[in-house]
């Protein structure tokens, strides 16, 4: 065990001792872990300390012009509108499959949707002054 490890176990078990850490909020509840089992493990750290400081990892500006392209292919005016949407949202789709190894299941609108609804919830709970980070 690192010197550092030791220390900071030491000093945990000091503010048990001395009961520090009885009347914390969430004492005795379960965790909730949030994390996205779609996101490969090697990356939920990092995308947890960048949301906790108000980021979001790039995909999630790609997950909500997806959802923005579907719902203008719906509404689109004429057909070169539609296919110039098509085309992006194809381009964005390949994109994502290629970056997340295929794993996520971005041909369905509803998961699209699902996600970017929940990251526009988490936002809209933990507004940020700068609005520049998705």
């Amino acid at each position: 065990m690192l010197k550092l490890d030791w220390l900071v176990e030491q000093r945990i078990r000091d503010a048990i001792e001395r009961g520090e850490l009885d009347a914390l909020p969430g004492a005795g509840q379960p965790l909730v872990l949030d994390d996205d089992p779609l996101i490969p493990e090697d990356l939920r750290l990092a995308y947890r300390i960048l949301k906790n400081a108000g980021y979001a990892p790039p995909e999630v500006r790609y997950l909500r012009e997806i959802a923005e392209l579907r719902r203008s292919i719906a509404q689109a005016p004429d057909a070169h509108s539609r296919s110039k949407a098509l085309t992006r949202l194809s381009m964005l789709m390949a994109y994502l499959d290629a970056r997340t190894g295929g794993g996520r299941t971005l041909d369905d609108p509803r998961y699209t949707e699902r996600l970017v609804s929940r990251f526009d919830r988490e936002a809209a709970a933990n507004p940020r002054d700068d609005d520049d980070h998705a």
